[in-house]
């Protein structure tokens, strides 16, 4: 059945957890994909006042999904802005990061490892959503020096990942996405989006493609990609006169803050496979159901991913592999630096983000 199974894997991988701000819960299942190719990360004590959550969605392989899940997080750590407090700036740095690092030897090795294991086990572990051990994130980070080897020379990998991460720290929300992958805001039970889809069509990533040398076919970059951003996928950045930010496909995420407050209920990350089927606000309306009877919130992703799959392969939706996280704060919102002591970029996007959020 060409990319599908005769019948979906329904088993789902599932984890729960909290600390004092909030409780997360999450989930995976492969569903009518003939593999899984979503990884995650969870930390919610990144350190003593910040919590990351990141959805990756793969395309063409699990190698990147799974790259991003282990060293992004411990990128956006490392980076002398996040210490100085500019979040945003961390962000998009390591992002931008990982091509850097999955290209030459050490990438191709580090790739390869990711993706033979996968597929190694992959009859063990079909539907497990793949996340890196939680000790990798406060231990010494690696500096990625280059090595020299049979492929030193490697461009990068020609599959890809969407990567769609949130930060909380105290009172404020940082979301940073490139791909198809989306986080939502529930606000009072108002869905807000804290991030925007990046397809071909929108007329900022069209300009960008056709200044870059690309072109749109049926909605596809180049006739194959039916996303405008994404980790990997080199094939799409190779115009040496331009950088990473103006290629044809690029890793550089929008980024997206706002300043939490006692009316915010929950968050969630989630891979395109949930957004085929539900919009952003038919699924805060249906979690916010079953909050009122539930209570493990890994519970919820579950019953979401079975709302979605498909009863066949048709019809093409409900046909993805599926994964979401939830994160619920919990209240009141603890209070973080006054917007006067943010850097000014960090205040200015702040003031728009909750304009937004408010019409």
């Amino acid at each position: 059945m060409g990319v599908y199974l005769s019948s979906p894997k329904t088993d789902k991988a599932s984890q729960d957890g909290e600390n004092d701000r909030l409780r997360y819960g999450l989930s995976s299942m492969q569903g009518w994909r003939t593999t899984i190719e979503d990884a995650h990360a969870a930390y919610p004590d990144l350190d003593s006042s910040t919590s990351f959550f990141g959805v990756y969605d793969g395309h063409g392989g699990q190698a990147v999904a799974k790259f991003c899940a282990k060293y992004l997080h411990e990128q956006v750590l490392k980076h002398e802005s996040y210490l100085s407090g500019d979040l945003g700036t961390s962000l998009q740095k390591a992002f931008l990061r990982m091509d850097e690092m999955m290209r030459g030897q050490r990438g191709w090795r580090e790739l390869s490892r990711l993706g033979d294991n996968m597929e190694k086990v992959s009859s063990m572990i079909e539907g497990l959503i793949w996340s890196p051990r939680s000790g990798q994130v406060n231990g010494h980070f690696d500096d990625w020096l280059d090595e020299e080897g049979p492929h030193s020379g490697f461009d990068g990998p020609n599959c890809g990942s969407t990567a769609c991460v949130a930060i909380i720290r105290n009172n404020q929300l940082f979301v940073a996405n490139a791909g198809d992958s989306r986080c939502v805001i529930s606000r009072k039970g108002q869905a807000y989006d804290m991030s925007k889809d990046h397809k071909p069509g929108l007329e900022v990533e069209r300009e960008r493609i056709r200044n870059a040398g690309g072109f749109i076919v049926v909605g596809r970059v180049n006739g194959t990609l039916n996303l405008s951003r994404a980790i990997g996928d080199t094939e799409f950045k190779q115009n040496k006169k331009l950088p990473a930010e103006q290629q044809i496909v690029t890793a550089n995420p929008d980024i997206k803050t706002v300043e939490l407050c006692d009316d915010d209920e929950f968050l969630v990350l989630a891979c395109d496979g949930i957004w085929d089927c539900m919009s952003s606000q038919q699924l805060v309306d249906y979690v916010h159901e079953q909050l009122n009877t539930e209570t493990k919130l890994s519970v919820i992703c579950e019953r979401v991913f079975n709302r979605c799959l498909a009863p066949n392969t048709n019809g093409g939706e409900g046909c993805d592999n599926m994964s979401m996280i939830l994160v619920q704060f919990k209240t009141p919102v603890q209070a973080g630096p006054s917007a006067e002591q943010q850097p000014t970029s960090s205040r200015q996007s702040m003031e728009v983000d909750r304009n937004n959020m408010e019409q």
